[in-house]
């Protein structure tokens, strides 16, 4: 099978690397890919919001699978070009991607599937959101309605702070607070089967003990050893399911990765949000425990036979992945500095390894940071207290000028 993966970060890079260890995978391509991708696939530039440049390269390579990894695309209907030539893609259709390109569209699909999440509501004017701000009450949440790279939601009990957040949104969907921790849940669907991968969970906040604003994520851990046995079954049931059968019964059925974000409330699981597609950093460990080879996965998703898939395979061990970030993140990120210590980072046993996001190749060979989010370095163990300790060793030896990470991801699960 020749893949292409859709890309650059270091969500695409964790793809790519399971990818490249897939003994089905005859050749893997990446567009347009970074340094770090670029050591285990062959990378080509392309616009990848671009629908009708992403299609004519995956003819030209003879792709037999496209897997379109950020949502910017897919809600760009770059997934519909590639299918439309013909050719196998791993990805909703634009318009069942509004599941994450609107929120309201979600709220929308929610409350006809029955599945439960917050109460809400969808603000376009400063009055309709000061009195939805009053309804509710602090803590107050409030929403980009579209696409904000994971930046576009303000938790606070500053009423002028959300109102403020809920103005330069244009239109909102402001709701109500939920309590208990997060979890991040994928699934795999060709629009009838859904198939739930391992629970992860993430850290949004820039810094340690959820201090700072919001970012892309800072770090990620599977599995949850504090989490119900019976939690992916339960969610199966009362979200993942409903909501893929209701965009069928639309006629906007829904294939690719469907990623419901979670709270464990004390009055049971609610649906904070959806996305559609994998999720990043938490792609990072879920792929690192997923034994089952990936392609096939991915492309029995892509062609409406997930049905026929044997049952997932998973590693008992744990993973942890801690995102190294520029100087700068998240206001204003530094980008030019070289990147020492990747080689070093890397264990030879493959038990802890450097997935590229914000990085390029530097005219003299060296490594370069490029973005926000620069490097996850992932680690994985017999727990998570030795997989953590894999990962922090190894972003101890990494070397970038003004770069910060957390300390305490996933310190508490550990115990």
């Amino acid at each position: 099978m020749k893949v292409l993966v859709i890309g650059g970060g270091a969500r695409e890079h964790a793809l790519c690397r399971s990818l490249s260890h897939d003994p089905d995978v005859t050749e893997l391509h990446c567009a347009p890919g970074n340094a770090g991708i670029a050591q285990v696939a062959r990378t080509h530039p392309v616009d990848q919001l671009d629908g009708s440049a992403v299609a004519d390269l995956a003819v030209r390579l003879g792709a037999d699978l496209v897997v379109v990894g950020p949502e910017a695309p897919l809600v760009a209907g770059v997934a519909d070009a590639v299918r439309d030539r013909g050719i196998p893609a791993f990805g909703p259709s634009g318009e069942a991607a509004q599941l994450e390109g609107s929120k309201a569209f979600a709220k929308d699909v929610m409350a006809a599937a029955g599945v439960p999440t917050a109460r809400s509501y969808v603000c376009t004017t400063p009055e309709e959101a000061a009195a939805a701000l009053d309804a509710f009450g602090p803590t107050y949440v409030v929403k980009d309605d579209g696409l904000a790279a994971g930046k576009g939601v303000v938790v606070t009990d500053d009423r002028a702070a959300a109102l403020a957040h809920a103005a330069s949104c244009g239109r909102t969907v402001i709701e109500e607070f939920l309590d208990g921790p997060e979890v991040s849940l994928f699934a795999v669907t060709d629009g009838t089967t859904v198939v739930p991968l391992q629970p992860a969970q993430d850290f949004k906040r820039v810094g340690d003990g959820d201090q700072g604003p919001n970012t892309g994520g800072m770090g990620a851990y599977s599995p949850l050893p504090w989490a119900d046995p019976k939690l992916v079954d339960e969610v199966l049931e009362s979200v993942l399911q409903p909501t893929v059968d209701e965009l069928r019964r639309r006629g906007t059925p829904f294939s690719g990765l469907l990623y419901a974000g979670l709270a464990i409330t004390s009055r049971g699981v609610r649906v904070i949000e959806f996305n559609a597609r994998f999720g990043d950093p938490e792609t990072q460990v879920v792929l690192a425990r997923l034994k089952t080879p990936l392609a096939g996965v991915l492309h029995a998703a892509a062609t409406g036979r997930l049905g026929e898939v044997e049952p997932l395979r998973w590693s008992d061990d744990a993973a942890v992945t801690v995102v190294v970030a520029a100087a700068g993140y998240p206001e204003s990120p530094r980008s030019g500095d070289p990147i020492g210590g990747l080689a070093e980072a890397e264990a030879a046993d493959g038990t802890a390894y450097v997935l590229h996001a914000g990085t390029r190749a530097g005219e003299d060979g060296a490594i370069l940071s490029a973005g926000g989010r620069v490097l996850s370095v992932t680690a994985t163990g017999a727990d998570l207290k030795a997989a953590r300790s894999r990962a922090y060793d190894a972003v101890a030896r990494i070397e970038l000028a003004g770069s910060h990470h957390r300390g305490d991801i996933a310190l508490k699960a550990a115990g």
